[in-house]
């Protein structure tokens, strides 16, 4: 018999705050995230913005030693872990370790580390490289720090799928909580681009908004003048059980994960598919698996990047899924406010969709001004809205046609 599996804890580090409190109240607030980058020095790029997390300090939570080495994901990964445990209420010297898995998804890992250590290579000669170098990197980092630090022998992977990455994660870890083969997971993810190589990049796709004389007016997902993405870094972080575990601690529950979708468009590295055929299948399949109809979800977390063609595609998907009961859906995406975090925006948001269902509200699209006739649905324009969210779906889209879609349900014993 499979398993339920619910939601006990929550953890955050992001733009919009640091710790799962500030991030709701900016992000129901309406609050941007966005402003000049201050992590290297812009002047030159196309793109001068983006989404970093602020006052961030490793000294407040790791010695000197061991901060210089972790990279900045990981330090990320660890400060959101750290919370969402004490938030669960898991005492984990008293779990079954052996049945305490972790399932991190980030986009491109450690890669501030990697250009650092490149630029020693090249200044300074190979014998000046770190010895951490690798360790630090390296994008299982992240889940690997977590069962170090934590003593957790489970199950222990990390997922890279471009910006679908830590939906993926969160998946896997439903997954493997659903089939019996784990209590608890740690699970979601963790990102820092906010780098010189990565940015530039980005700048060459075109990818980016350049919008930089007004960052917080950037993001501007579905909005008819919208003309990119912002690049945001965070981790957002869940921990998952059965819901027997759950109940045997006593533990509150947030909400259940019921249904998970994942699909490829097989189409191109960058564009999505021209009729947004691998994103609907992702939801239908999340929707078949929670035995859930359309009429019956309140609330989609977009993915909403702001791209010209992955806002129109991802709205012609929505509309492909849920035919007439489109109309009642409340869509927004909270990337205009908290950037795109890549490989951890799905962490982010899926927290984002759990909230939205805990308290009743609906976090806005900003920026969103100017209609677009090909993205005509409700999106919870520059405002935030009351609502009861019994069901939410988060969707997250990423590079190479990786398309995954979260379906989460209000508990009900």
């Amino acid at each position: 018999m499979p398993k339920r599996v619910v939601v006990t804890g929550l953890g955050i580090v992001s733009p919009l705050g640091i710790g799962v409190g500030t991030f709701w109240a900016n992000l129901t607030a309406g609050v941007s995230g966005v402003g000049r980058i201050t992590r290297f020095d812009p002047e030159g790029y196309t793109t001068q913005i983006a989404a970093e997390v602020k006052d961030f300090d490793p000294a407040d939570y790791f010695e000197k030693k061991e901060a210089r080495r972790l990279d900045r994901f990981t330090q990320f990964a660890l400060v959101a872990t750290r919370e969402a445990l004490a938030d669960a209420g898991l005492q984990l010297e008293k779990a079954d370790r052996d049945r305490v898995g972790v399932i991190l998804g980030t986009g491109i890992g450690g890669i501030e580390t990697l250009e650092e250590q490149h630029k020693i290579l090249l200044n300074r000669g190979p014998d000046r490289v770190s010895p951490f170098f690798i360790p630090m990197m390296i994008a299982n980092m992240g889940a690997g720090q977590i069962a170090i630090n934590y003593g957790l022998r489970g199950h222990n992977v990390t997922t890279v799928s471009a910006c679908a990455s830590s939906s993926n994660a969160i998946g896997d870890a439903f997954r493997l909580l659903k089939q019996g083969l784990a209590e608890v997971v740690i699970t979601g993810g963790a990102e820092a681009p906010v780098t010189p190589l990565a940015i530039a990049g980005f700048c060459s796709m075109r990818a980016m908004s350049t919008n930089n004389a007004e960052p917080a007016r950037a993001s501007r997902p579905f909005d008819a003048r919208r003309d990119g993405f912002v690049i945001g870094e965070g981790a957002g972080v869940l921990i998952l059980e059965t819901r027997e575990h759950a109940l045997q601690r006593g533990a509150r529950i947030y909400a259940e994960v019921a249904g998970y979708g994942c699909t490829c468009d097989a189409y191109h590295v960058s564009a999505p598919d021209p009729e947004g055929k691998g994103a609907a299948l992702a939801m239908a399949l999340a929707l078949k698996e929670g035995n859930v109809a359309g009429a019956e979800v309140d609330y989609i977390n977009a993915h909403g990047t702001a791209t010209p063609l992955g806002d129109r595609l991802e709205t012609l998907a929505i509309k492909q899924v849920f035919g007439e009961a489109v109309g009642r859906l409340a869509v927004s995406s909270t990337k205009s406010m908290t950037g795109h975090l890549l490989g951890a925006a799905g962490g982010l948001e899926a927290v984002a969709c759990i909230l939205a269902i805990e308290n009743g509200i609906v976090p806005p699209t900003i920026n969103y001004e100017y209609p677009d006739p090909d993205c005509d649905l409700d999106y919870v324009p520059n405002k935030a809205r009351s609502r009861t969210v019994e069901v939410a779906l988060s969707n997250s889209l990423g590079f190479g046609g990786h398309n995954v879609s979260l379906l989460f349900k209000k508990y009900h014993r």
